[in-house]
């Protein structure tokens, strides 16, 4: 079984409009037409067009393309905001603070319309946001699942806690782990799939793949078709195999 996933998003509409095109691409190559694609996670934030980027993923779900969309952490710190922006919102409690300069929120709003929302008082500024995203987009955040499992993979933002059945993982361990997670060599059971720490390149480590190469950053966004415990990243001369390491 072939299933596709694309990494943290972050903003970045058309680079994600082009893993896209990759995978459409890989798929007529491979006669797999009908082949899942999971999206890790990560929709919103430091890029330029978060409103399109949900726009996108909500279109293709309707018109019944076989996609998946995964919550990320800061999907959640999105639609934690809009709840309640004196609220907590883990590492970032206040919610508020998800506007800070390098979390990337301001730039969301701002893809909403919002006219400098880092800068400006807090409750104008929310007021304007609640206003400006339309309800359907704080459903669909809001209802994002946590995991998915297909193919002998499991994929997942951040990672799990390592000895944990999936059913038993801490939401704040899928969006947000790292320690014990990344340093663990020990086999999930399934090659686990994720994004959240971005790297220059994506990794291969053999129980884990991650594939967020810091598209929030600059970097480009990763696709990857995944085939038991095989790995091929997409680019544009086709598929490359990526060998496990370390």
């Amino acid at each position: 079984m072939t299933v596709y996933a694309v990494g943290d998003i972050h903003g970045q509409l058309a680079r994600l409009e082009e893993a896209h095109g990759r995978i459409v691409a890989d798929r007529a190559a491979q006669g797999t037409p009908d082949a899942p694609v999971v999206h890790l996670g990560d929709l919103v934030d430091r890029g330029p067009d978060s409103a399109g980027v949900i726009a996108f993923l909500m279109a293709g779900i309707a018109a019944g393309a076989p996609w998946v969309v995964l919550k990320g952490n800061h999907d959640r710190l999105f639609h934690g905001y809009l709840d309640d922006p004196f609220g907590a919102a883990g590492a970032f409690a206040p919610a508020h603070g998800w506007l800070r300069p390098g979390i990337g929120g301001a730039a969301t709003l701002a893809s909403y319309g919002i006219r400098a929302p880092g800068d400006r008082p807090i409750a104008p500024v929310h007021a304007e946001a609640v206003a400006a995203v339309p309800a359907a987009h704080r459903r669909f955040l809001e209802g994002l699942p946590l995991w998915h499992k297909a193919g002998g993979a499991i994929f997942v933002h951040a990672g799990i806690r390592p000895g944990l059945p999936l059913e038993r993982q801490a939401e704040d361990d899928l969006l947000w782990i790292r320690d014990g997670f990344l340093d663990d060599p020990r086999d999930h059971g399934a090659l686990v799939v994720h994004g959240h720490t971005a790297i220059p390149r994506p990794e291969h480590r053999g129980n884990r793949v991650n594939i967020d190469t810091r598209a929030g950053y600059g970097g480009p966004l990763t696709a990857v078709a995944i085939e038991g415990r095989e790995v091929f990243v997409l680019g544009p001369g086709g598929r490359a195999r990526l060998l496990p390491e370390g």
